[in-house]
């Protein structure tokens, strides 16, 4: 009866989420309200993959029952096709970035969870998700829709790339932490430096065999060409980049700067590389017969209804790890500060393998713990906010952008389909081709920062 309570309290009042389970260990109360919203995400790109799907869309036609008076009772068309392709992808996808833009302005300057408007961010969720829903339906009912489409793109557009920095900011981020956390240890040390050197050799591993890999599967000797100076590029960048890591002038600046960081970022390279080539046409060339075969892609990915599907599933998860992981992460303190170029001093690092979360003394056990539908609820926001709750709305509102243009295939809309989302297109290879050269990028001038300030204030004095 409680746990009852607790869930009507929950989804129609101002209470907090939790789990309703008693064998569930105890959740804080800011993380189960972004798991929420992260849910609410989850589902719309669910819907926004079927959309983009022509095999769901036949499945759905040959077998739901009166399916084509459906289609007309609801002024869909004869096939439901106003409810399918890039364009209601873009409608459903402007409705919930419409849903977290109007959360952002209405959460800006909230310090702690106590005053009314807190109380919407973290609770009415049964009322959220109808808005939600409505917002999205709405989108469909917007007059000039080809005038709509066409703003809607070129917004969205800019607001990917705006996402796709804080992205790649963070993985910045997430490699110096890792890196600062283990050299920190005061504590067995020698054991903690061992960890160190075993992860970046393996990572090191990872980033030649994988160039390895692509050289080998996406080049031949007779084309090719474009191929062939992009993995000469990224290798050449990720030995630079090491390099100027453990140069005398960076560790003079950056004690704790070392090859963890610069291994993370090569591996990322590299996977960010194989997406690219990945997603590019194929070339093709005449054999010694006269007949055309293609080259610059892996037998593995010529035929999409096999392998290749492998490839792009795993992408998927990928892609969408890193924009949840993007979303949940880039409004926390830690983060937040990393994104501004601020760190902690490493005095007040304790090295743990959970290095992500927060340590025991920083975990807030003296936080008051309530038991709500049988799982233990710790109130870590009672006198101050643990992220920024605008922030935290601004990110996804971003992040929707972001997913919209990946899953219709970004300017190669026309013609995409969720089963070949990584397959033959040159729009998605140049963007993600030029995010491995923005993380880069990004990594060097978190490198080379403190260094060019110092001597700046020596020229100064």
């Amino acid at each position: 009866m409680k746990s009852s309570t607790f869930l009507v309290a929950c989804c129609c009042g101002t209470a907090a989420c939790a789990l309703c389970c008693s064998c569930c260990p105890r959740i804080k109360q800011s993380t189960s309200t972004r798991i929420m919203y992260a849910i609410f995400f989850i589902l719309v790109t669910i819907i926004c993959a079927t959309m983009m799907s022509p095999t769901v869309a036949q499945l759905m036609k040959d077998n739901i029952p009166y399916y084509k008076d459906f289609c007309e009772h609801i002024q869909a068309g004869k096939s439901c096709e106003k409810l399918v392709g890039w364009s209601a992808v873009y409608k459903v996808c402007f409705g919930m970035a419409s849903f977290f833009f109007l959360l952002a302005v209405f959460t800006i300057n909230i310090k702690n969870s106590r005053c009314c408007r807190a109380y919407v961010h973290n609770g009415f969720w049964f009322f959220k998700f109808l808005i939600l829903i409505a917002m999205c339906a709405g989108a469909f009912f917007i007059p000039d829709q080809e005038t709509f489409l066409n703003v809607c793109r070129y917004v969205a557009a800019v607001c990917a790339f705006l996402f796709l920095l804080i992205q790649l900011r963070l993985l910045v981020e997430f490699a110096h932490k890792w890196n600062k956390n283990w050299t920190s240890a005061k504590v067995r040390k020698t054991l903690w430096s061992g960890a160190l050197a075993i992860v970046t050799l393996v990572l090191y591993s990872l980033a030649v065999g994988a160039l390895t890999l692509l050289a080998f599967f996406y080049t031949h000797p007779e084309g090719c060409l474009l191929n062939k100076i992009l993995l000469g590029v990224n290798g050449s960048l990720c030995l630079l980049v090491t390099l100027v890591a453990f140069s005398p002038c960076v560790q003079k600046q950056q004690p704790q700067s070392g090859l963890l960081q610069s291994a993370i970022i090569s591996c990322y390279v590299m996977y960010l590389t194989f997406s690219s080539l990945s997603s590019k046409p194929p070339e093709t060339m005449l054999d010694d017969t006269g007949k055309n075969i293609t080259i610059c892609v892996p037998s593995f990915s010529k035929d999409i209804n096999q392998d290749g599907q492998l490839v792009s599933i795993l992408g998927a998860i990928i892609l969408f790890a890193c924009i949840l992981y993007s979303c949940l992460t880039s409004t926390t303190r830690s983060s937040s500060d990393a994104l501004m170029g601020r760190y902690s001093p490493p005095e007040t690092e304790v090295a743990r393998c959970c290095f992500c979360f927060a340590s025991n003394e920083e975990d807030g056990l003296d936080e008051r713990v309530v038991k709500k539908g049988g799982q233990h609820v710790a109130c870590d926001e009672e006198y101050n906010t643990v992220y920024s709750y605008w922030y935290f709305h601004s990110v996804f509102f971003l992040g929707t952008f972001y997913m919209m243009m990946t899953v219709t295939n970004w300017f190669h809309y026309n013609y995409a389909e969720i089963e070949k989302l990584f397959t033959g297109s040159w729009s998605p290879f140049w963007i993600k081709m030029a995010s491995c050269w923005v993380c880069i990028l990004l990594y060097l001038c978190t490198l080379l920062y403190p260094v060019c300030r110092n001597s700046r204030k020596g020229l100064v004095v």
